[in-house]
């Protein structure tokens, strides 16, 4: 593996979701935590995560340096790290794996669903938002209206949106074509490989359709788990951490 840096005793178990740098400053003071077999109660040693043996009251702590999750995020919660006033994709989070620096991975819109990464591996998630990469992104879309071939051609070609930035080039795969006669929206799979601010939304006013619901199914390789219900997560596999190293 490769070498991680020194940490200082009590920001590593902060990272590690052990309480607040002065709970876990207790915590040591207290005797319960050794180093390597031996109890070490100066919060300032510093410790190799990578060859010490850190433990607590006898149980030792599984350091990793970098955490990556798949949440399936619900509609109402909105893509951020903390706000005054909206609950965030973070307070979906378990409180001791919140701590460890983790932040969206991108963004969906409030009311919009399905795969986000979250993780606190920096470069991968810069990465992965690079402009250059073109990631593609795949959404099940319920739109208003009825998906006709110049819609789908009109997002192979790209569309011009209202503040005159051109896409580039998407799919448009009809499921169900819909039928306004009726009243029956249509439902669609939409890949995009750019993430401009209410892309699909923009994209589907500019064909005279709203969208009703939007789903993320999928970033690159890495596919939504069907077992995890909304508000829901899970780690990654090493398998699906390996297709995001590949996409970035």
């Amino acid at each position: 593996m490769d070498r991680v840096k020194a940490l200082r005793l009590d920001r590593l178990l902060s990272n590690m979701g052990y309480g607040s740098r002065s709970d876990v400053k207790k915590l040591i003071r207290s005797g319960k935590v050794t180093v390597n077999g031996e109890v070490q109660r100066d919060e300032a040693e510093h410790i190799r995560p990578d060859h010490d043996r850190v433990s607590i009251a006898g149980t030792e702590v599984n350091y990793r340096q970098f955490l990556y999750f798949m949440l399936n995020k619900p509609a109402g919660v909105i893509s951020a790290t903390s706000d005054a006033t909206e609950r965030t994709v973070l307070d979906l989070i378990e409180p001791a794996e919140r701590n460890k620096g983790l932040f969206p991975v991108g963004r969906l819109d409030k009311d919009t669903e399905g795969l986000l990464v979250l993780t606190n591996d920096g470069d991968l998630g810069h990465r992965l938002l690079a402009p250059k990469k073109h990631v593609p992104k795949r959404y099940i879309a319920v739109v208003s209206g009825k998906v006709t071939p110049e819609d789908i051609r009109a997002f192979h070609d790209g569309i011009r949106l209202d503040d005159g930035y051109l896409t580039l080039s998407a799919k448009l795969e009809p499921v169900q074509p819909g039928d306004p006669e009726k009243g029956d929206p249509a439902e669609v799979i939409v890949e995009i490989h750019e993430g401009k601010y209410h892309q699909i939304k923009r994209m589907m006013t500019v064909l005279g359709k709203k969208v009703l619901y939007l789903k993320r199914i999928s970033m690159g390789g890495l596919m939504l788990d069907p077992d995890l219900k909304p508000g829901e997560y899970r780690e990654l596999s090493a398998a699906e951490i390996q297709l995001l190293q590949n996409e970035s």
